[in-house]
Formats: structure tokens, sequence, C-alpha cells
């Protein structure tokens, strides 16, 4: 059981860490397209460990008690991360693409090779 307590709030910790990543790049990176690198990866990555986290928890605890709710939690929880891999990329490339066709630059970029693919 303390294993057990050890790994979940390792993965807590370690989800919550990179989700505060996230939020702190979204604050201190200069353009759409660097907020949207650093909090769509670091989001990902934490909400995977908080994720698995939860689902952890859950399967111990549907064992131990053979409390069917605990089985429900688990696949909301793996059917939820599923989505949340798949839409969280799909979204942020949507979201760049858009900036760029309305025309907001990177600030810091050196070669715009969108714009180079676009005229040709």
């Amino acid at each position: 059981m303390i294993i057990l307590t050890i790994v979940l709030f390792v993965f807590l910790l370690i989800g919550v860490f990179f989700n505060g990543l996230g939020s702190v790049g979204l604050l201190r990176f200069p353009d759409v397209y660097t907020r949207l690198h650093a909090t769509t990866k670091c989001t990902t990555f934490g909400s995977i460990f908080t994720s698995l986290s939860v689902i952890i928890f859950s399967i111990y605890f549907w064992k131990t008690s053979g409390n069917p709710k605990f089985g429900v939690l688990t696949i909301h929880t793996f059917v939820a991360l599923v989505c949340l891999i798949i839409t969280n990329p799909t979204g942020s490339h949507a979201i760049a693409r858009a900036a760029h066709r309305s025309g907001v630059m990177p600030k810091q970029a050196v070669i715009d090779e969108l714009k180079e693919a676009n005229l040709k």
C-alpha cells in the first residue's frame, strides 16, 4: 500500500509540475506559436500522468473493495485520456494554422517555410 501511495504521489507531482510549466509558458513566451508549443506539450504530458494516477487509484480500489463504480471511473478516465491525446495536438495545430493564415507572424522566426510553401 505504501508503494502504491508513493507511485500515486509521484505521478500527481509530475502531472502538476508539467501543467504548471505549461501555464508559465503561456504567460512568458512572446507569440502565439511558442505559447501553443509550451501549453500543448506540457499540459498533454502533465495530464497523461495525472490521468494515470487516477487510473491506478481506481483500479486498486476496484480490486480491493469490489465496488463497480471504481471500474467505471477507470474506463471513463482512460477514454478521457485517449480523447485528450488526440484532440490536444490537433486543436493546437488548427489554432497555429489559423493564426498563420490570418497573418500573425512569429516574432523571432528566421525562415517562414509555410509562407514559402503557399507561394508555390
